[in-house]
C-alpha cells in the first residue's frame, strides 16, 4: 500500500466562473447545516419530533496578503456595477507541492463583502484582504 499524505493544505486557489481570483491562504466557512424543526405531539409527552426542513449553507471567507492578484478581486466587483450575477465558484485546496488536495464547487455564488487592509505605520503588519461569498449549495465534483 502506498503512503498517503494527510490532507494538509497550504493555500486555496479560487475561480468564479472562468475568472481566476488567485490564491488565498485562509478559507473559512465551508459547511452546511440541516435546519431542524421540533414538533411536540399531544399525548406523546416523552418524545419531540425532530423534522429536517432545509439545508443552510454558511458564507465562505477567503483571506490573503495583498499582492498582484488583488486587482482580480477589484475587477470582479467592478463587473457588478450594473447588477449582481449569480456564478459558480471552485475552491481547490492545494498542498506544498501545489497539488490539489480537495475541491469544492459552489453554486449560485454572490459576493457579500470585500475587506481591505488596515494600514497603520505605527503597527507594521502584513496587509491582508478578505472576500466573503454566499452560495446556495455544493455541486457534485
Amino acid at each position: 500500500m502506498a503512503d498517503v499524505d494527510p490532507a494538509v493544505s497550504v493555500c486555496f486557489s479560487v475561480t468564479i466562473d472562468n475568472d481566476d481570483l488567485g490564491t488565498f491562504i485562509s478559507c473559512e466557512g465551508l459547511g452546511v447545516e440541516v435546519v431542524i424543526e421540533q414538533r411536540e405531539e399531544g399525548g406523546f409527552n416523552g418524545h419531540v419530533w425532530q423534522l429536517p426542513t432545509r439545508l443552510k449553507f454558511t458564507n465562505v471567507k477567503l483571506s490573503r496578503p495583498l499582492g498582484p492578484d488583488t486587482v482580480k478581486i477589484t475587477k470582479w466587483f467592478a463587473s457588478m456595477t450594473t447588477g449582481v450575477k449569480r456564478s459558480t465558484a471552485t475552491i481547490v485546496a492545494r498542498n506544498g507541492k501545489n497539488e490539489p488536495v480537495a475541491t469544492w464547487t459552489l453554486s449560485e455564488v454572490i459576493p457579500v463583502r470585500w475587506t481591505g487592509p488596515s494600514l497603520n505605520v505605527e503597527s507594521p503588519k502584513v496587509a491582508t484582504e478578505t472576500i466573503e461569498i454566499a452560495h446556495h449549495g455544493f455541486l457534485p465534483a
